[in-house]
Order: C-alpha cells, then structure tokens, then sequence
C-alpha cells in the first residue's frame, strides 16, 4: 500500500500540482497576449471611425452620434475638394486672372480608407464581443464660451475582454479606475477637448 501511494499516487499529485503552479504563471501571461491583440484589432477600428467623424465634420460642420450615420457617409457621401490652378506667388498670372480655384466632388470611398481587407461594415463592431457596438456620443461643448463640436467612441474592457479571464478582467478595470482612466479604450472626449485623441496614444 505504501509503495502504490509512493509510485503512483504521489507522482500523480506532484504532475497536478505542477500543472497548477504553471497555469497560474501562465494565466496572466496568456491574458496580456490576447489583451493586446483585441486592443490592437479595436484601436484599428476606432482610428478608422475617428477619420470617418472628422471628414463628416468637414462636411456638416458637426459630428455624429450614428455608427450606421457613418457607414451610410463611407458608402454614399462625396467629399468636396478645392483644387487651384496656378500660383498665387506669380503676379503676372494672377493679373492676368490665371490663376482660380475649382471644386471637384470626389465619393468618400474613393477618397478614406483606401487599405486591403477593408470591410466598412465592421467599423461598428468591438472585436471579441459578440456583436456589441462601439459606444459613440457626439455634442455641441463649450470650450471658453464657443461652442465646439466634441464626439468620443469607445470600447470597454467588459465587453472587449469578455470571455478572457474574469479575474483579470475586474482587477484591469479597477486599475484603471482607481487611476482616474477609462476602464477600456476612448478616442476623442466630450468632457474635454483632446483633438480627438485615442487614449492609448
């Protein structure tokens, strides 16, 4: 009986334990391998959607509070774009009135997010979330008594990391919290102007 609990039994919870022991280093390990690939995936796309809200503003003078806004923009809105002929340097052609400007109308497609594999349908979607949409807010702010369009879109980690470790997953979260920092990634802010900056650069 002693001899099995030697050969067998204790070898046995040796190999457990071990397994234990190594999972737990690697747990961690593993959870900032995924962590970073899904942040890269929905940096990509909140970048692709600040571009689409910028060039919108451009457009209509404000942002927009509609992923689907946008999509429909990409797939059916036109970009003016002024276009001069001669210089202005040269007074001669100036003078003589050679030198205008001229506006042509290009299609948003045709002009933004011209990249292999773009799928502009996607834009919407946080990554890894089961068909969760980026959270966007656009308003009219106040910065020193002029009103500024603001927007923001955002991805929490509760939903960018769901089916990750759930341990890890709330010690990120109050981490970031405690730290006064949004518990996921945000780019552009409606409470502060941030030139639409991604809280990640």
């Amino acid at each position: 009986m002693k001899k099995i609990l030697i050969f067998v039994v204790l070898p046995i919870i040796i190999i457990i334990l071990g397994y234990l022991i190594y999972t737990s280093i690697q747990e961690p390990v593993i959870f900032e391998k995924n962590k970073k690939f899904r942040e890269g995936l929905a940096i990509e796309r909140l970048k692709d959607i600040r571009t689409l809200q910028v060039a919108y503003k451009t457009k209509f003078g404000k942002f927009t509070t509609g992923l689907d806004t946008l999509i429909d923009f990409y797939k059916n809105g036109q970009l003016t774009l002024i276009k001069q002929i001669g210089s202005m340097d040269d007074s001669i052609a100036v003078a003589q009135k050679r030198v205008f400007r001229d506006s042509i109308k290009i299609a948003v497609k045709d002009t933004l997010l011209r990249r292999p594999g773009f799928i502009i349908d996607s834009i919407a979607y946080i990554p890894y979330s089961g068909g969760k949409k980026f959270e966007m807010k656009a308003i009219i702010g106040q910065v020193s008594g002029v009103p500024v369009p603001l927007f923001e879109a955002s991805a929490p980690y509760s939903l960018l990391l769901k089916d990750l470790n759930r341990q890890l997953v709330i010690n990120l979260n109050s981490d970031r919290e405690l730290s006064s920092r949004y518990p996921g990634l945000r780019v552009g802010s409606i409470e502060s102007p941030n030139n639409n900056a991604g809280n990640w650069e």
